[in-house]
């Protein structure tokens, strides 16, 4: 995936409407609009955890890293964003850079996912009041959450290949996206790297909505 097909700089009209939505022109220097065939891209695995409804008119897909600091405070505008709005979802992207607890907290919490706990590892992973410095670490906030850790291990090594395949294809797009770290995000059709108040969310959210919508018929 390169980056000329996947995102281009939003152009003046659009970024005047965002504007005039209320995006706060700081949030707006480095914004990048999705192309159809970059949001095809980013939305084609069907096995991607979410929260939120299946049928989402608006999508917010987060790239992660649950030792990042400022992935803990995109956690709870997300929250705010989900609980606010009931027509839009969020994937998760897990793209662990900050080394091998990184690693293996993706990697745990990706498996837990053939439990049906991928949400709740996800959140108590994020929600950790400190940064995850061991392996023994995740595996105790994972078994808080109810997470099967024998059934957690067998999963690990049985899926070993799809877990893989998951975490290179993440990062492959968050490079071809211009993501230099984590957060990354794409508010439906606007590339946000970084972190973003609720307020500048909610904006582009909406903006998104309005692109989507179908062209008035004339008479």
């Amino acid at each position: 995936m390169s980056m000329v097909a996947v995102a281009r700089r939003a152009g003046a009209a659009l970024l005047i409407g965002l504007l005039a939505l209320g995006l706060a022109p700081a949030a707006e220097a480095q914004l990048m609009e999705l192309t159809p065939e970059g949001r095809a891209a980013v939305l084609a695995d069907p096995a991607t955890p979410f929260a939120g409804p299946v049928k989402a008119d608006v999508t917010v897909v987060e790239y992660l890293d649950f030792n990042c600091p400022y992935c803990r405070k995109a956690a709870v505008t997300v929250g705010q964003l989900l609980a606010a709005d009931q027509k839009v979802r969020i994937l998760y992207k897990d793209w662990p850079i900050f080394g091998g607890v990184s690693a293996y907290a993706a990697r745990a919490a990706l498996a837990a996912k053939w439990q049906g706990r991928y949400i709740a590892a996800h959140d108590i992973l994020i929600d950790s009041p400190a940064r995850l410095a061991t392996e023994a670490q995740v595996r105790e906030r994972l078994a808080f959450a109810g997470v099967d850790l024998a059934a957690l291990d067998r999963d690990l090594a049985d899926h070993r290949e799809a877990i893989d395949a998951v975490l290179a294809r993440n990062a492959a797009e968050a490079r071809a996206l211009g993501f230099s770290g984590t957060p990354g995000l794409v508010v439906g059709a606007f590339v946000v790297p970084g972190a973003v108040s609720l307020e500048n969310m909610r904006t582009l959210v909406n903006a998104s909505r309005r692109l989507e919508a179908p062209a008035p018929r004339r008479s």
